[in-house]
């Protein structure tokens, strides 16, 4: 991480390669996004309503992404399938990688909102890459809506204006 970090040419080389070869694998086996695919998109769900609730540009995708995650950590938490060590444990990873560590304000309604019309919600119902445990997601379309709200409300960096 710390080669990472510093930018070093061959850390960053092989991070990416590695990266794309992991991507094209899990691609290449699930064409159709009908199973192990729709795992690549681990705070997406989210990351796509920071993006759109800050305007597109002000975060990077990969911010919103890290941010959306902890959010779906923090569902996942709520659900009781996760620990806040564990959330503490994704939140420090992000944190070394100098990625955000909290999702903007935007408030509950718009996030909603803007996850309401994401391409990932399927038949009305929204789908969230959740934690079973660290190492291993699933995709939910049944988190609780008042622990969904509750994650939401958790949502304390800075918003749109601030």
């Amino acid at each position: 991480m710390v080669r990472l970090r510093a930018r070093d040419p061959e850390a960053l080389a092989y991070a990416i390669r590695r990266s794309c070869e992991h991507k094209a694998e899990v691609v290449a086996a699930d064409e159709r996004e009908a199973g192990q695919r729709a795992l690549l998109n681990l705070g997406h769900t989210f990351g796509h309503a920071v993006e759109a609730g800050m305007g597109y540009g002000v975060w990077l995708h990969g911010e919103a992404v890290a941010a959306g995650t902890l959010l779906a950590a923090d569902l996942s938490r709520r659900m009781g399938q996760i620990t806040q060590d564990d959330m503490a444990r994704v939140a420090a990873l992000f944190q070394s990688a100098g990625l955000p560590t909290l999702a903007p304000d935007l408030g509950v309604e718009a996030y909603l909102n803007y996850m309401g019309v994401d391409k990932k919600v399927e038949a009305g119902k929204m789908r969230f890459v959740l934690f079973r445990k660290l190492g291993e997601c699933y995709v939910s379309a049944d988190a609780p809506a008042d622990l969904l709200k509750q994650t939401l409300l958790g949502a304390q960096g800075p918003g749109p204006g601030r």
